[in-house]
């Protein structure tokens, strides 16, 4: 009986050291040619080609009934809004392209990161607003739905006279961590 008792409690032991490994481990991120990477693209092209024919129906089937959309101008919206905001769009030249670059996969959540090229109409003229979005997705009946959507535009070149003024306070430290608090000046007025 002893020696049953011991065997079960090192199985136990061996269930539980295996699964807290497992629950530890880091998100794979995969690379530019995975397949994950090529699944949740088709996922961002229906999306896509949905917003650039205006088909609901295609919009439905790629956002799940909990999406919540950050914009890039900070607007928070829900599926139900994404969808009448397609319908009631004005702007029919507006087209969007979405690329993927990385993909984590957590069981049946993904995580989705790339760019983003937003071609509308802004007081009439034809704007092409970039940026990044991270997309998070959940795998639903066999198909990935997006439950969260962020995006964030990047910003446009600046005018000559501003970039010339910004590249001689530009510091030469190594990316992204150095942050300069004062520049050679500040320090000689100090004294």
């Amino acid at each position: 009986m002893k020696h049953l008792f011991l065997a079960i409690l090192a199985v136990l032991a061996s269930s539980v050291s295996a699964f807290a490994q497992t629950a530890t481990a880091p998100a794979a991120v995969t690379s530019a040619e995975s397949p994950e990477i090529r699944e949740l693209q088709k996922v961002e092209d229906n999306w896509s080609n949905a917003l650039n024919q205006r088909d609901q129906y295609g919009l439905e089937l790629v956002l799940s009934p909990l999406f919540v959309n950050v914009s890039a101008t900070g607007d928070v919206t829900t599926r139900n809004q994404q969808v009448v905001n397609l319908i009631n769009q004005e702007d029919k030249t507006a087209t969007l392209e979405q690329r993927v670059v990385t993909v984590r996969m957590l069981g049946d959540v993904a995580v989705a990161n790339g760019t983003y090229s937003y071609t509308h109409k802004v007081n009439g003229a034809l704007t092409d607003e970039k940026g990044v979005f991270t997309h998070v997705f959940q795998r639903q009946h066999g198909t990935w739905v997006c439950m969260n959507a962020q995006r964030t535009m990047l910003r446009s070149e600046a005018p000559t006279k501003t970039r010339a003024k910004a590249d001689k306070s530009k510091s030469n430290a190594e990316l992204p961590f150095h942050i300069p608090l004062f520049s050679k000046s500040d320090k000689s007025s100090d004294q």
